[in-house]
């Protein structure tokens, strides 16, 4: 049977996965589909998505399951303790696009594999813009063997589809690419925030070195929040804090220092503690700009009384 034939079971139909689900759709495959709240089943089911009354259905109906969850604890309940395996037929293929623990992402693959289920690990990035364009990056974590068999599957939902090791490899780039962008945003708040505090329009600062060794995408595209304080989410930051703590327990699992990360993630916990953290991560402008008492705001370069 081709692979445009095969049922594929989607457990998981928040912000990213409902519309990655239907990027799965749309490419031709039939899609089983669960998710805990009933609306997004509903939506997707008048699309043409079969509806799962639960993810035991999931499993006895498909071959190949892709969940996107939260994290862990909802990947290793779904996996080991709510209906994969113990439902799912042998040679079952699930792949976790969630971004989670690679340690755990081990575990539960080890787990999985005494019923005779295969795991990979392919969380992704670029966010719900794109998720909906079809535009991810996927990092795969696994057999090539297997990353090659579910190669085009993956492409459905994204422009670029990179194997990088073996199972948990995935979250660990994901994990790294997470330590970068969190650094890289905390550096520009803080440059940006001595540019004001000296004088300098950090717009202005912007254009001189967005040229230069010191541009990223990161200061693209964060730049504009920051300077118009219009931090509505792109990326929140409690997810971001999710990530980092995933980064951090996998570092103390292999005994790697991440002072760093250490530095942001109290940067981001202090947001936290003051009713921010559902705003963008490039939020973490706010407390740069309360422990040096100014402002990035573009209509206003003075200080604050």
């Amino acid at each position: 049977m081709s692979d445009s034939k095969k049922k594929i079971g989607f457990i998981g139909l928040g912000i990213m996965g409902k519309p990655m689900c239907r990027n799965v759709k749309k490419a031709g495959y039939e899609v089983v589909v669960f998710n805990r709240s009933k609306e997004s089943v509903r939506e997707l089911a008048a699309e043409g998505a079969i509806a799962a009354a639960s993810v035991a259905e999931v499993a006895s109906q498909c071959k190949v399951i892709i969940t996107m969850l939260p994290n862990s604890p909802e990947v290793r309940e779904v996996c080991l303790e709510n209906g994969i395996a113990d439902h799912a037929k042998a040679g079952t293929m699930v792949i976790d696009m969630s971004s989670i623990d690679p340690v755990q992402t081990k575990e539960i693959g080890a787990e999985l594999a005494k019923y005779g289920v295969e795991m990979m690990d392919a969380p992704v990035s670029g966010g719900e813009p794109g998720a909906i364009a079809g535009t991810l990056s996927v990092m795969v974590g696994g057999t090539k063997e297997n990353f090659d068999r579910y190669y085009d599957l993956l492409m459905t939902m994204a422009s670029s589809v990179v194997y990088v090791g073996e199972l948990g490899s995935g979250n660990v780039a994901k994990l790294a690419n997470q330590v970068i962008v969190a650094i890289n945003i905390a550096a520009v708040s803080e440059a940006m925030t001595l540019a004001v505090k000296n004088g300098a329009d950090p717009k202005l600062v912007y254009e001189a070195i967005r040229g230069g060794l010191a541009g990223s995408n990161v200061l693209d595209a964060k730049i504009g929040k920051m300077l118009e304080h219009e931090f509505q989410p792109g990326f929140r930051t409690e997810l971001h804090i999710k990530d980092l703590t995933n980064a951090l327990n996998a570092a103390h699992v292999t005994s790697t220092a991440l002072p760093l990360t250490s530095q942001v993630m109290e940067i981001m916990q202090s947001l936290k503690a003051e009713g921010k953290e559902k705003e963008d991560h490039s939020a973490i402008l706010r407390y740069y700009e309360k422990i040096s008492n100014t402002s990035l705001n573009s209509s206003c370069f003075t200080e604050r009384p």
